[in-house]
């Protein structure tokens, strides 16, 4: 049934729960769960990739960032290709369009590792994420029109709970797979350039393990997805053109709370990505940990981030977002703060903290900006998606200020980051806006 028809509900049927997908798209919902978990691996094995990288090719801190930079920076490329494919192609063909664009990225690290060529490794991320934006792009809509509209905020969450087990699983793929069998720096002081060649191809094609493997299991997806027919009521594109249009763009940047979210949804992605990304860089910097076993530590992190998610849904039913915002932005100061002027275990523990705060600035943020916008949501939701730029330009100032004072110093960045989305909530508190005790958790990321 599309969203503009009307039907009368007798009251024993409003008592009713609706169902969580219609009938025989169980499989189909199921398939695009998967899709979740795989996105999830892939984005979090990059985190691991940046130390990797790092020591293969004895580079810079700035220098291994850009592994996010392409990252993200293809995310925020594709962002609106993707919804233009969804508006004239569908939901099931911008799903298939990102799976098997992501394939193509997975499956391009043979060569990549074949030439040992850090620009070829940075190209196949840059086409892989691409398949990932529009995969992701076109994945949310299409949960949340595969059952009733009463059911999508439940339906999407349950989709959205699996990426952070899929970020798991991905930094575990590099905790035990890559990291323990890297070849350590002292090993190389005394090889010939010929030992070091084998070296460096011994040490890549630990990483082109998991991501075939990632490339293999998208190709099965995209198979199992294409061969079935899916049939969902009219789909409502997320970008699509009406009158309600004209003028959106002043509109938008008129509106303060719009305005600052995207800003403050910049800043937490780019704190996100920061604290992930070069959290094993602490370990082994700062405390001494070990090569084999820093990789742990970011699982950690991960694995806070996902139950700290499940407890901030609870919350946010009782409190106001922006009061937990503001708590969470406030907290993620003092843990990063720490990690500045305790470069010890502390401050390793502290790094791993942030991740409690992170967990749930993504939706409060998504949420209080387009909260209010009418008939320019839509078009508002664009910005907040392409914010995530942040993941893409931050972790190179925190990798340049990693080159110049330490891993320690750097994390001034997140901080900074955090402190300004605290002050975004401050703003909203202090505003005369209604007070919603919750945030609709179908925006989750």
């Amino acid at each position: 049934m599309s969203r503009g028809s009307v039907t009368r509900v007798q009251p024993h049927e409003e008592a009713r729960k609706p169902r969580l997908v219609y009938p025989g798209l169980t499989v189909p919902f199921v398939l695009v769960i998967l899709c979740f978990a795989a996105w999830g691996s892939a984005a979090n094995l990059t985190d691991v990739l940046v130390g990797v990288f790092r020591h293969i090719f004895a580079m810079s801190n700035f220098e291994s960032a850009l592994v996010q930079f392409a990252y993200y920076g293809a995310y925020f490329s594709l962002a609106i290709p993707a919804a233009l494919i969804n508006r004239r192609y569908g939901y099931k063909a911008g799903v298939l369009t990102g799976l098997a664009c992501a394939t193509l990225g997975g499956l391009m690290f043979i060569p990549a590792s074949i030439l040992l060529t850090y620009g070829f490794f940075l190209v196949a991320l840059f086409v892989l994420a691409a398949g990932l934006s529009i995969l992701e792009t076109s994945a949310n809509p299409f949960v949340i029109a595969m059952g009733p509209e009463q059911s999508a905020t439940q339906r999407l969450n349950l989709a959205q709970s699996f990426n952070p087990v899929g970020a798991n699983i991905g930094v575990l793929l590099g905790a035990v797979l890559i990291l323990p069998q890297i070849t350590p720096e002292s090993a190389k002081t005394s090889m010939t350039p010929e030992q070091l060649r084998q070296t460096q191809e011994q040490d890549l094609s630990l990483v082109l393990g998991p991501y075939t493997g990632i490339a293999c299991v998208l190709l099965l997806i995209w198979i199992l997805i294409a061969f079935r027919k899916i049939s969902v009521p009219e789909e409502h594109a997320e970008f699509g053109l009406d009158t309600e249009r004209t003028g959106v763009l002043g509109r938008l940047w008129h509106n303060r709370h719009y305005r600052y979210g995207v800003a403050a949804q910049f800043l937490n992605v780019g704190a996100q990505v920061c604290t992930w990304t070069f959290t094993i860089q602490y370990a082994q910097d700062v405390v001494g940990v070990s090569t084999a076993n820093s990789g742990w530590y970011l699982q950690a992190s991960l694995i806070l981030f996902l139950i700290s998610r499940f407890v901030m849904t609870y919350l946010l039913g009782i409190f106001r977002p922006t009061k937990l915002l503001f708590a969470m932005g406030a907290l993620g100061v003092v843990f990063a703060l720490v990690a500045v002027f305790s470069p010890n275990i502390v401050g390793l523990l502290a790094v791993v903290g942030i991740s409690l705060s992170l967990s749930l600035m993504f939706p409060t943020i998504y949420g209080v900006a387009l909260r209010g916008l009418g008939p320019d949501t839509k078009f508002g939701a664009a910005g907040l998606v392409m914010a995530i730029l942040g993941g893409a330009l931050l972790p190179l100032v925190q990798g340049w200020i990693m080159d110049a004072s330490g891993a320690a110093a750097a994390f001034i960045v997140p901080a900074i980051c955090l402190a300004l989305v605290a002050c975004y909530a401050l703003f909203d508190l202090r505003s005369s806006r209604h007070p919603d005790l919750a945030v609709d958790e179908g925006v989750a990321q």
